[in-house]
Parts: structure tokens; C-alpha cells; sequence
């Protein structure tokens, strides 16, 4: 049986946010601490088969700013299907639950895709940005060069609300570890 759960990171129990936790530091080589704490503190969904998460998704509010505005954007992070449960829609399962939760609660959505993954947010309506990035550092804005071209940002309703010009910089707030 397959289920789609979604809860607030303090709703999950310690078994529940260590199964993740292990599904995230399998499928990921580059998995820090940093990346895993990124994903707390928000709305996470999970697909479970036969009582095992196999797949996680989860959205947190970060600042974003464009165009002189301080933007409420719901971020997505620590999205992972376990490998021989790809192709199933587990993937489209979880996004269109962070969807709903971004449309219904923020000004934007953002997140920041690995090259594999940007067709799949591309054809659920994410929208490459394509200018400049940057992150606002404990010492001031610091370009982001790198990560240009991995950020994919998702307006949130009511349309038109949040006027977005995807050539102008957008500079994200600062955390520890990768940035964007």
C-alpha cells in the first residue's frame, strides 16, 4: 500500500525523522548536516510503501529578496525518492503536496534543482531564473555564481501579487552550508 503523508517537522516522531534522515544520507553522496537541517522546521511529505518511507520532500519559509521586496517564499529541499522506487510518481506525489502548501501559504516558491531533476520542475510549471544570484551574508550581499541556472522559483497566488522579473537579481537570506 502506498501512502502520502504530510506533517510539520515537530509532528514527526523520532523514528519517522530518522528513517528520513537515512533515506536522504543513502541517496545523496554529498549529504551534510547542514543540507539535512536545511529541510527542518516546515511542511515535509513522505511516500510510504508497506510502512517505509521511500521517498521525502519537505518546504520551509525563507526571505527572498527581488526588486526591493523581502519576499515570504516557501523553499523546497531535501526532495529524494529512493532509487528502485523511481518512476512510480512518487516524485510528482510529493511536489504537488509542497505545491499546494506553497501556493497556499506563500508569495513564492523557490528551490534549487541538481541538472538531472530540472526537466521534472520545469514541466510542473517551476520557472528557471535566469539573472544574477546572491546571498545575503553576515557581511553584506555576496554573488553566487555557481548556482546560476539551478534555481526554479513557483509564484504563489493571487496572480500578479508578486511582480517577478526573472533576468533581476534574487538574493536569498543566509545559512550555514550551501546557500541556495
Amino acid at each position: 500500500m502506498v501512502e502520502l503523508l504530510t506533517a510539520h517537522t515537530s509532528a514527526l516522531d523520532h523514528g519517522t525523522r530518522q528513517a528520513v534522515r537515512a533515506l536522504l544520507f543513502e541517496e545523496f553522496d554529498d549529504m551534510t548536516e547542514e543540507d539535512w537541517e536545511h529541510g527542518l522546521g516546515g511542511v515535509h511529505a513522505m511516500v510510504r510503501e508497506g510502512g517505509v518511507i521511500v521517498g521525502h520532500a519537505s518546504v520551509v519559509q525563507r526571505r527572498l529578496l527581488h526588486a526591493g521586496r523581502a519576499l515570504r517564499t516557501g523553499y523546497v529541499e531535501n526532495v529524494v525518492v529512493r532509487a528502485d522506487r523511481r518512476g512510480r510518481g512518487h516524485g510528482a506525489a510529493l511536489m504537488g503536496a509542497l505545491e499546494a502548501v506553497v501556493r497556499g501559504g506563500y508569495e513564492l516558491g523557490a528551490l534549487c534543482a541538481a541538472d538531472d531533476a530540472a526537466a521534472f520542475y520545469a514541466a510542473r510549471g517551476w520557472q528557471r531564473w535566469r539573472g544574477p544570484l546572491a546571498a545575503l551574508t553576515p557581511r553584506g550581499p555576496v554573488p553566487t555564481p555557481d548556482d546560476e541556472g539551478e534555481v526554479f522559483v513557483l509564484p504563489g497566488p493571487p496572480p500578479g501579487t508578486v511582480a517577478l522579473d526573472p533576468d533581476g537579481p534574487l538574493v536569498c537570506d543566509w545559512r550555514d552550508g550551501d546557500l541556495w
